[in-house]
């Protein structure tokens, strides 16, 4: 009878084991072995608000209160209505932005938006160059440094560093002033074309993002950079953040845009993953 009990014991302790581990993040290892990992997660998207940084042609964000206090009812309530440009800020470019019969917003499939991402990080090139043009070079550096190429479906993330001058105007754009004349004041660093065109051309990459204002740097005419993703229906992210506190690889990005129906761009809210 005793070695009956104990029996059922030892088993009810084995399932109420086996139930902890499955609430647990696992993954196996190279032997076989479940290895537990903790997620951090890295927030990439500046705050909205009357010092959010936009293009210099483009209209910046406002918030005006509807009500915020005690009702007569005796809750409290708080509203607000926004108004703002699609391009500023953290934001997406879809495609149709440079690219005529490219995808609107709320058509780029998810697949573009979610998924496992690498970072090039160039910071110390632009620290010195604000007209930095990121190059070929730069990612097959890049992958010689990792030994792997560019993985297929990845979101190429660039780390210029500017973000730190957020949203310092003068530091971030070249300039505080606004309107068509300041355009040929912008200077901070982007993707020359002919990267574009190599990462196009030798690398299939699912969307790409950088913490500067534009993927073109500020000093373009032409917008190339633009032209060439876009007109692949790659699409960008831009003004992102917190770029130092990712790896080189091995994490994935989520980048939800506000769904506009139409839409050449939106606010942007984009975290990445990172895993042990």
């Amino acid at each position: 009878m005793k070695i009956y009990f104990y029996s059922v014991v030892l088993f009810v302790l084995i399932l109420a084991a086996c139930d902890t581990k499955s609430t647990t993040s696992q993954k196996p290892n190279a032997s076989g072995h479940t290895k537990f990992s903790k997620r951090k997660l890295v927030d990439l998207s500046h705050v909205f608000s009357d010092e959010t940084i936009y293009w210099v042609t483009a209209k910046e964000f406002r918030l005006d209160t509807v009500y915020a206090g005690q009702t007569d009812k005796g809750f409290y309530y708080s509203a607000n209505n926004f108004s703002t440009a699609e391009h500023g800020g953290t934001h997406i470019d879809a495609p149709i932005h440079f690219a005529k019969n490219g995808q609107t917003v709320d058509e780029i499939p998810l697949e573009k938006l979610i998924g496992s991402a690498i970072k090039i990080d160039v910071s110390s090139k632009a620290f010195t160059n604000p007209d930095y043009l990121i190059s070929v070079e730069d990612f097959t550096d890049w992958e010689e440094n990792t030994g792997i190429l560019i993985p297929d479906g990845s979101i190429v993330i660039l780390q210029t560093g500017f973000s730190k001058y957020y949203p310092d105007k003068i530091k971030y754009l070249g300039t505080d002033d606004r309107g068509e004349n300041a355009v040929k004041q912008l200077h901070f660093p982007g993707l020359s074309s002919e990267a574009a065109e190599w990462l196009v051309e030798n690398r299939n990459i699912h969307a790409i993002g950088i913490d500067t204002p534009s993927i073109d740097y500020g000093q373009s005419e032409y917008f190339k950079s633009h032209v060439i993703l876009l007109s692949n229906n790659i699409p960008a992210f831009e003004n992102l953040t917190n770029l130092d506190k990712l790896p080189l690889n091995g994490f994935e990005i989520i980048a939800l845009p506000m769904k506009i129906e139409g839409g050449s761009g939106a606010p942007l809210r984009i975290i990445a993953v990172l895993t042990d």
